[in-house]
């Protein structure tokens, strides 16, 4: 199978209600071209599962502002005025999920889980509506796993087949979100052939990325 695409081939099958996780942390390691082509194909009532809404102008942030996110599933939301304004007026659904927990709920649905137990928002609002079990005298939550439709990661190496290497910090939930959706979507900075990266470096197995787009710019503060 030929996985590198256009990226209009790549996202062509993104519906409006889709879910959809997003690789990156404050806009580090996020593809951004693919969440460009998302705003150009203006599908709406997404939801967006990632780290952070990130700064205006950046990342998940573009999806935003243009009001195609219904549900936004992250752990902080600070840097990005807007999404405050619209969490506040009932225009976007925020679920706020502590940082391990979140990449622990992406972690479980990666790895077929029903879910796993923290002690993380016990006796909070994180504990509303949630599953107490008692181990040992303490008391845990249930936290289910997350998974979803689709999966857009930023490789800056990847091969043909699909390997990806991550270069320092831009690696962050792109791993783990690899595993826990159907569709693994990898924009990428630059493309090698089948056998030029060293295996050693794989962070990503091609067996999780089903389509590959070229053009990924590198990373500016």
């Amino acid at each position: 199978m030929n996985k590198l695409v256009s990226v209009e081939r790549a996202i062509e099958t993104i519906k409006d209600g889709s879910s959809i996780m997003v690789g990156g942390f404050m806009g580090t390691g996020t593809p951004e071209i693919l969440i460009d082509a998302l705003v150009e194909k203006k599908v709406k009532d997404l939801t967006i599962i990632c780290n952070d809404s990130c700064y205006p102008g950046r990342g998940v942030s573009k999806l935003i502002a243009e009001k195609q996110v219904k549900t936004l599933i992250a752990s902080h939301v600070g840097l990005n005025p807007e999404t405050g304004k619209q969490m506040s007026e009932g225009i976007m659904e925020v679920e706020l999920v502590p940082q391990g927990t979140l990449a622990e709920r992406i972690r479980a649905g990666g790895a077929g889980l029903g879910g796993f137990l923290t002690r993380t928002g016990v006796g909070t609002v994180v504990q509303e509506g949630k599953q107490v079990i008692e181990v040992d005298g303490d008391k845990y939550l249930l936290e289910k796993p997350l998974a979803a439709d689709f999966a857009f990661i930023r490789a800056s190496i990847i091969d043909k087949k699909g390997n990806v290497y991550y270069h320092e910090s831009t690696r962050n939930f792109n791993t783990i979100m690899a595993t826990a959706a159907n569709t693994v979507i990898a924009a990428t900075e630059k493309l090698v052939e089948v056998g030029e990266m060293d295996p050693n470096i794989v962070m990503t197995p091609h067996i999780f990325v089903d389509y590959i787009v070229e053009g990924e710019k590198p990373w500016q503060i």
